[in-house]
């Protein structure tokens, strides 16, 4: 396996933790970021935008951010993996997967980039789903989250075939052709809303300049359904998307702009539901999701505190009463470039 500590410019990342320790019951243990066993009150940081002054609770995407950015928290990766791996849309694999199957070089084995990989989740998703062999090269500016990610990566692809693992620390916002050089497959999951429409465009012409497919799940779609309904819900959920718009990210709009970006390339785009469906099994994501909403639509227009506090209070309560259920939409996308000789896809 390709030494998973080696980072862009050969600069070794400090020791992680072991395979053995990603896992469930040991993971927290090793990250050192408070849990909520202590605070069930308190809000993950990564499980929403709520985050001090100045802060955004995402991947470092761009130069001139603060040399230590805040980051998702392992533990909120961990808690929604689940979630994110029952929502994926496995309809939009078959086109993907007759596209590689009949790639030039495919007898070489696939190398996947995965943007903004987090923990890793997307891989340990996706390659059990793909046949043949595949190195997965892991993006993030994150070194402690690309620990995880390697030593959480499968191992073996849908028919057997090995699956190898890199990381690479850097800017996934100002990717180009030759840093998708010999790229098969360019995967991203809950990256798309978090992305300026210039990025997003650059990712598009990285992804067309490389002649490779892209597969970019789990953008937020804008909207969000509650059960039993509340009146305060339209108004936390108009609330919450301004936030998402914030400093010219494209929150919900995102996957629009990437359509046609990817489009405006010549790639086929297809779209398709990717929705969390969130029930009394999943109560503890719903109770963070819950937190992290409300506090962003309050950090948006604090007009809505007081009666934000009493709606939380009210959630939370059917939550842990297992007599809330929550779905909470997002789309996946998947675009094909032209192939070689400009073909129809």
């Amino acid at each position: 396996m390709t030494d998973t500590r080696t980072m862009t410019g050969g600069i070794p990342v400090q020791p992680g933790p072991t395979e053995a320790e990603f896992v469930p019951d040991g993971e927290e243990a090793a990250m050192g970021t408070g849990g909520t066993d202590s605070d069930p009150a308190a809000v993950i940081a990564g499980a929403g935008p709520v985050t001090g002054p100045g802060e955004r609770a995402t991947v470092r995407l761009r130069d001139g951010e603060p040399q230590e950015p805040p980051r998702y928290a392992p533990e909120w990766l961990r808690l929604r993996e689940p979630a994110d791996a029952a929502a994926r849309a496995e309809e939009l694999l078959d086109p993907l997967r007759i596209r590689l199957a009949n790639r030039p070089g495919r007898a070489g084995g696939a190398t996947v980039h995965d943007l903004g990989c987090g923990t890793g989740s997307m891989g340990r998703w996706l390659a059990p789903r793909l046949d043949g062999t595949q190195h997965w090269v892991l993006h993030d500016r994150d070194p402690y989250l690309l620990h995880f990610a390697a030593v959480g990566s499968p191992r073996a692809a849908a028919d057997g075939s090995g699956v190898t693992v890199e990381t690479r620390r850097g800017d996934i916002a100002r990717l180009t052709p030759d840093a998708l050089n010999g790229a098969g497959l360019v995967t991203a999951s809950a990256l798309l809303d978090v992305l300026t429409r210039e990025e997003i465009d650059t990712l598009a012409a990285a992804c067309a300049g490389a002649g490779c497919p892209a597969l970019l799940t789990l953008s937020v779609a804008g909207r969000v359904e509650l059960a039993p309904a509340d009146p305060l819900d339209t108004e936390i959920a108009e609330a919450f998307n301004a936030h998402q718009r914030r400093d010219g990210l494209l929150g919900p709009d995102a996957v629009t702009v990437a359509c046609e970006a990817f489009s405006e390339r010549g790639a086929t785009v297809w779209v398709h539901p990717s929705p969390w469906r969130l029930g009394p099994g999943e109560s503890a994501l719903t109770a963070q999701w819950l937190r992290g909403w409300v506090g962003a639509a309050v950090e948006e227009r604090p007009e809505l505190s007081e009666r934000a506090e009493r709606y939380l209070r009210e959630r939370l309560a059917a939550c842990e009463a297992g007599e809330l259920r929550v779905v909470v939409h997002h789309s996946d996308l998947l675009a094909l470039p032209k192939p070689a000789g400009g073909a129809s896809s």
